[in-house]
């Protein structure tokens, strides 16, 4: 049986762009209550707002029980930023659910 949680948060990017695996500048979030231990969990996240003019391409990384974290990153070619990678505010919604 799959389990399902929502949420929301105000994300902006004030750093370049991630051109690595870095995950030093992503946020962490929490899910309300943990899925249960061992579970397969996929987080999907959906940009609400149009504040700021680029595009903000989201990235998730490091999905567990108890939640993941996620950034912004906006237009990386070629293993290089193609835009200045900052981002103002913007509401994004995520659906997580076990698998």
């Amino acid at each position: 049986m799959s389990m399902i949680q929502t949420g929301k948060l105000q994300l902006n990017s004030p750093n370049a762009a991630e051109t690595t695996s870095s995950t030093a500048t992503f946020t962490q979030v929490t899910f309300p209550s943990p899925f249960p231990d061992n579970s397969a969990v996929i987080v999907v996240p959906f940009v609400q707002t149009f504040n700021g003019a680029e595009t903000p391409g989201l990235r998730i990384a490091d999905v567990t029980t108890t939640g993941f974290k996620i950034r912004f990153n906006e237009l990386v070619g070629g293993g290089r930023a193609i835009s200045d990678g900052t981002h103002t505010y913007e509401t994004v919604g995520w659906i997580a659910s076990t698998v």
